[in-house]
């Protein structure tokens, strides 16, 4: 992405939990460091489904300007890949302005797609997957799992016979692409060049990130989610589409038709999150790098621990001093 003249130009990266508070503390970051927020999250790059998805809007900027949010209409695929080509777009453009990237991380495959690179897999074909579920459909997974077999045998062994959503999709590479899909990821996966990630981690308490996951789905119900959906069931988004199946959206979309109370909706929703910010941890803890700092991203004193350590982290050297978040 750049000449070997040019220095490597510093990347923060902002990664917990679902309610950590990583929007808010990439908006102190980036008010006091010279930056702009880079969301990188799965279910914030879908226009009109805003509040369950948590996005920061516009009025709620404080004159920091974000990306990679809005991008994408909700019945349109968008991948990894996808989040990666749109992201070094958006680095480019930030390093020629002398602007300082903050990532708020929220998927971390979408952080490992671009920081590690993917493989050169082909697009997805939705006429071949449809064929492929419609064949599981009526012969079982266990069909797709030999077929797999026959393409690529050490694909097979790493793939569940009853896992349909990733055997379809090694089917698929290996088709598209004419070569076993084990072949296509060890073809190599271009890393990020030219960029030097600084990684923050908010890991709350477990017993206070639950408490506050609890007051956000209410919050988030007082902002007109519920409404937000009746909204956009009534302009013909089809329950199929990836953005009805995020969490909160999939419940009170089964309370609209009928088939749920609200109240049970609201109570699988803020299960159904809890559940995923157990996932989301256990996947950062493994992500390299990770320098974790304990309290949400909207506490005064984390805001404080971090800017300290971003001021004294080597990569950031150079970079314009922040004031301490008490002076600004």
């Amino acid at each position: 992405m750049n000449s070997p003249s040019e220095p490597a130009y510093p990347l923060v990266a902002i990664v917990g939990p679902t309610a950590s508070g990583k929007s808010a503390l990439g908006i102190h970051l980036a008010e006091h460091l010279g930056g702009e927020v880079v969301a990188c999250d799965s279910t914030q790059v879908y226009r009109r489904f805003d509040i369950g998805t948590g996005k920061v809007l516009p009025a709620e900027w404080r004159g920091v300007a974000h990306h990679l949010m809005d991008l994408f209409e909700p019945d349109e695929i968008f991948t990894a890949g996808e989040y990666r080509r749109c992201a070094l777009a958006v680095l480019e453009d930030l390093r020629s302005r002398k602007r300082l990237p903050i990532f708020t991380v929220g998927t971390g495959l979408y952080l490992r797609a671009l920081l590690e690179g993917l493989a050169d897999a082909p697009l997805r074909s939705e006429e071949l997957r449809e064929r492929l579920r419609r064949s599981a459909d009526k012969r079982g997974s266990e069909w797709l799992h030999r077929m797999l077999a026959r393409l690529d045998v050490e694909a097979a062994q790493r793939i569940a016979a009853r896992d349909t959503p990733k055997l379809i999709r090694a089917i698929e590479v290996c088709l598209l692409a004419g070569r076993p899909i084990s072949e296509v990821y060890r073809a190599g996966r271009p890393r990020l060049e030219g960029f030097v990630p600084v990684k923050i981690g908010l890991l709350p308490a477990r017993d206070a990130l639950y408490a506050r996951i609890e007051d956000r789905v209410e919050a988030m119900l007082a902002a007109g989610w519920l409404e937000e959906v009746r909204q956009r069931i009534a302009e013909g988004v089809l329950p199929t589409v990836k953005a009805f199946q995020f969490i909160g959206y999939r419940e009170l979309r089964a309370h609209l038709a009928g088939v749920v109370t609200l109240k049970q909706a609201v109570k699988a929703t803020k299960q159904a999150t809890r559940r995923y910010a157990k996932r989301q941890i256990t996947w950062f803890r493994k992500e390299p790098g990770v320098h974790w700092f304990a309290g949400f991203g909207d506490d005064p004193a984390a805001v404080e621990a971090v800017l300290a350590y971003l001021n004294e982290h080597a990569a950031l050297q150079g970079w314009p001093r922040c004031a301490s978040p008490a002076a600004v």
